[in-house]
């Protein structure tokens, strides 16, 4: 049985908090996992630069990104193809190409996308994220989770996908599974002091237990 979204406040809290240029418009049910894995510069920019003495290399990377960013899917699809041309051995191409496609509305694709980059680099904790990710958006609920769980097992400290995951399992209705991740994510996030996700997470911790309990204010 289909649980329905925790509550449109915690979407809309989401949205709010980690709209970025690279985020896209997704069904309700799925923002949460979007926006989590979508907004993830940071590690994104460490598998960019860590091992790149390159200079044509950073050179296609800047700019698809700076065209991904853009909302240009189309001139980043086509960078990032000639990136992976060039450089097939590029995980983080492959992984990126992904993102484009996902965003294109070709999930298929988007996951062959990620595979490659998994199969280049197997501890790619993003790429497994990403593909539960697709699958999120297909309602592929039980897929997903063994996908974050995956991402999990390489980067326990890996604060989106556990957010990923405690959404996840509210979707299939294991409900003190998924607050215990989301509390794992908490802390997780304190610990890294990213207050703005520590803050998502209490709003959405919040209202799961509102809902849990409709006579508690």
């Amino acid at each position: 049985m289909k649980i329905l979204p925790i509550s449109s406040i915690i979407v809309s809290l989401i949205a709010a908090i980690g709209e970025s240029p690279l985020v896209l418009a997704v069904p309700t049910q799925v923002a949460l996992q979007e926006n989590a894995q979508i907004t993830q510069k940071q590690p994104q920019k460490l598998a960019q630069f860590q091992d790149d003495g390159n200079s044509e290399r950073s050179q296609l990377v800047q700019q698809a990104n700076n065209l991904l960013n853009s909302g240009d899917l189309t001139g980043a699809e086509k960078v990032l193809r000639r990136l992976i041309k060039k450089y097939p051995d590029d995980a983080f191409g492959h992984f990126q190409l992904g993102n484009v496609l996902r965003r294109q509305k070709q999930p298929e694709a988007a996951i062959t996308a990620y595979q490659e980059a998994l199969r280049l680099k197997p501890k790619y904790a993003l790429a497994y994220n990403a593909i539960g990710v697709v699958y999120a958006t297909q309602d592929r609920w039980d897929d997903a989770i063994i996908q974050y769980r995956k991402a999990l097992e390489i980067n326990p400290s890996y604060g989106e996908a556990m957010t990923n995951l405690g959404q996840a399992l509210w979707q299939v209705n294991k409900k003190d599974e998924a607050v215990a991740s989301l509390e794992k994510a908490l802390n997780i996030f304190k610990t890294q002091s990213r207050n703005d996700r520590v803050y998502q997470i209490e709003q959405m911790l919040k209202q799961i237990r509102a809902a849990d309990n409709p006579g508690v204010s």
